[in-house]
């Protein structure tokens, strides 16, 4: 199992990250996500009706990358495969939004929408802070 870095714990706590999947000609698509750490491994909630979830679908392989937002030399790349399950009772979903002052995920799903659960198994995990050549 990978794991993260203790130097780089804080930014799993961070408010954004981008999320890159590979879209069906082949080019990465990236998109800014929100996410949670929680029981050690990286969650994002997203809709069915999305790009970016039809693209995980398809080829689970992605990027989630993390960056400081205080030093921009600073940041965390996990790439790794998705594991996708369905969250019907927006169970996770709320969870998400308390992390975000209580947002209320489905607010951006449309009629018929739903949402899944994304977990990125890790299988490569990059601390990188250039300004003590840490990688």
């Amino acid at each position: 199992m990978t794991t993260f870095p203790e130097s780089h714990h804080d930014l799993l706590d961070a408010d954004l990250a981008t999320l890159a999947t590979i879209a069906g000609n082949g080019i990465p698509q990236q998109t800014v996500v929100w996410f949670l750490y929680e029981d050690g491994k990286l969650k994002l909630s997203l809709n069915t009706s999305r790009l970016k979830t039809k693209h995980l679908i398809k080829r689970p392989r992605c990027s989630l990358l993390v960056l400081d937002p205080a030093v921009a030399q600073r940041y965390l790349e996990v790439r790794g495969t998705a594991a996708l399950e369905p969250d019907d009772d927006y169970a996770f979903a709320r969870r998400l939004g308390a992390k975000y002052g209580g947002a209320d995920l489905s607010e951006h799903d449309g009629p018929g929408d739903s949402r899944v659960i994304v977990t990125i198994e890790p299988t490569n995990v990059y601390a990188v802070d250039v300004r003590i050549g840490q990688m």
